[in-house]
């Protein structure tokens, strides 16, 4: 009888996640891929290019990861670092910024040409817009986020971007911007109930913070919050993390985690 009982919780809660997964991956690919800065490193694309986009959306990750970040003349443009080749990117304008060119050619990219990039032929991939952090001031992060919100609306990328950050006045703010938002965390301060009472959806934390605090898994699996860890290209810590029942890995090996969950 034990037996039975213990096999039917295991049935639920398989049940649980599954119906989960499912929910989170409709209308995307049905796997937790999350290229880093898109799928760069295999073929030696620059990270955050749109080559390397194109490459995550031509595996059917689930997701692509970039940086975005505002010019002195509040330009959105893709870059993870806060300079790009010795230009502080908040202190440069734009037309200074579009002068460079990334190592294969490409323009150094605008938000909107990334997602008018993302949207096209992609079926598979959600685009998850990391917004950096601004030094500037609270005021300027919500000039940021504003800007972010109306050229994901303007391109038609609304269904299919979920924002991530560093910085939680910016998911807050996007929340209270538009509450319907995907979002999630990434510094690894919060505790599950405190994202939840705040409205933020997700916990996307370094995978040695959930080493370090365990209970968190299940506790974000209880409220119904997304789980996802960075950046892990490690396979033992990949194949811990899919045993824990993690809905998304990001990773700089996708092709690996994809062929490790035996989907593509």
């Amino acid at each position: 009888m034990k037996k039975f009982i213990f096999l039917s919780v295991v049935l639920f809660l398989f049940a649980c996640s599954s119906t989960k997964q499912a929910k989170i991956n409709k209308g995307f690919a049905p796997n937790l891929v999350v290229a880093h800065r898109g799928a760069f490193l295999k073929n030696k694309f620059p990270e955050n290019s749109i080559a390397s986009l194109r490459e995550a959306i031509r595996l059917g990750c689930t997701g692509s990861e970039f940086d975005v970040r505002m010019t002195v003349d509040d330009s959105l443009v893709i870059n993870h670092d806060p300079s790009f080749q010795k230009m502080v990117i908040d202190k440069t304008a734009f037309a200074e910024l579009r002068k460079l060119s990334l190592s294969n050619g490409e323009a150094f990219p605008t938000l909107r040409e990334y997602l008018q990039s993302g949207m096209t032929n992609n079926k598979t991939t959600r685009l998850v817009l990391e917004i950096k952090p601004s030094d500037i001031g609270k005021e300027r992060a919500k000039e940021i986020v504003t800007k972010v919100l109306a050229t994901v609306k303007a391109t038609g990328a609304i269904s299919k971007t979920v924002y991530i950050s560093f910085d939680y006045d910016m998911l807050k703010t996007i929340h209270q911007l538009d509450p319907s938002a995907s979002t999630q965390y990434l510094n690894g301060d919060k505790s599950p109930e405190q994202l939840a009472n705040d409205g933020i959806n997700g916990l996307d934390y370094h995978y040695s913070v959930f080493q370090k605090n365990p209970t968190w898994i299940a506790e974000a699996k209880k409220l119904g919050l997304i789980l996802n860890a960075w950046t892990v290209n490690d396979p033992t810590i990949m194949d811990w993390l899919i045993k824990e029942g993690f809905d998304f890995i990001t990773s700089n090996e996708p092709e690996l985690l994809l062929q490790k969950t035996s989907i593509k």
